[in-house]
């Protein structure tokens, strides 16, 4: 299916992923609001809203740029409606913000493992309740969380398990929500990496500019995001996706252009794979 003027609402989109799919999305005609906190620009991270939106309507696409905290349940209500009133529905929602420490529970602090609860597992209910009456309207309607496959093995609990429950929250809903609204002809799907991204998250929060040589450009990820919403919910809908796979069941074989740095460096699978 088309993305011609179909909404897209996206959750942090002013950089990374979130950035890669907007123009993804941008440039098959589609509208797109990007939603995140990115206001202003930041003196060492590229991008704000503004910035997206422009890049997204150069590309062909009708952009919406809207300052959200998705921790603030009134503001995302608010902003979502706001965004279908301007482009008369909302026909899909991207759950791709999130915050990230790979800490254990001894160390870290109260406040950061909150901040992961509000924007990861918590940011997914409120988005969704809040963009479920709009869905509700649409011809074919989506919600993609970026989270993981559920692995219970416990070395991915043993040294960040703050995190890994936060993520695995998003999934859950996932696999909840996709039941609950079936009825209402809304796919409900989670799409997570084979590979390490190359994002800022990576870069200031995991492991530098060394790991990021070791992964994937985000439009890997964007890919599989635009594809995955050409579905319907009666051919996809409650399952936790592996970007590469999404992308080889639609006939890509060559993935060497997504790699970030050119080279033979071995590329770091993502957490939660085996």
């Amino acid at each position: 299916m088309s993305m011609k003027d179909k909404t897209v609402f996206i959750t942090g989109a002013s950089r990374g992923i979130g950035r890669a799919i907007a123009l993804a999305c941008g440039r098959e005609g589609a509208n797109v609001v990007i939603a995140a906190k990115s206001d202003e620009p930041h003196p060492k991270l590229p991008g704000t809203i503004h910035s997206v939106a422009e890049e997204v309507e150069e590309a062909g696409g009708k952009a919406l740029a809207l300052v959200l905290d998705v921790r603030d349940e009134r503001m995302v209500k608010e902003k979502v409606d706001q965004a279908g009133e301007h482009f008369g529905g909302i026909d899909a929602l991207i759950n791709n913000a999130g915050a990230i420490r790979l800490q254990g529970v001894e160390k870290l602090p109260v406040k950061r493992y909150d901040l992961m609860h509000q924007v990861n597992a918590r940011a997914v209910f409120t988005c969704s309740q809040a963009a479920l009456p709009w869905l509700k309207q649409s011809e074919r309607a989506h919600i993609l969380s970026l989270s993981p496959p559920l692995n219970i093995e416990p070395k991915w609990f043993a040294q960040y398990g703050a995190y890994t429950t936060t993520k695995y929250g998003m999934s859950m809903l996932t696999l909840g929500m996709a039941e609950e609204f079936r009825n209402y002809g809304v796919a409900v799907n989670s799409l997570w990496p084979k590979t390490l991204i190359a994002t800022a998250a990576i870069e200031y929060e995991v492991g530098g500019p060394e790991m990021m040589a070791q992964g994937r450009k985000p439009e890997i990820m964007a890919d599989a995001a635009t594809t995955i919403l050409g579905h319907s919910h009666e051919t996809l809908t409650g399952k936790l996706l592996i970007d590469e796979d999404v992308l080889r069941e639609a006939g890509v074989t060559d993935f060497e252009g997504y790699r970030y740095s050119a080279g033979d460096k071995p590329l770091l699978p993502d957490l939660f794979l085996d």
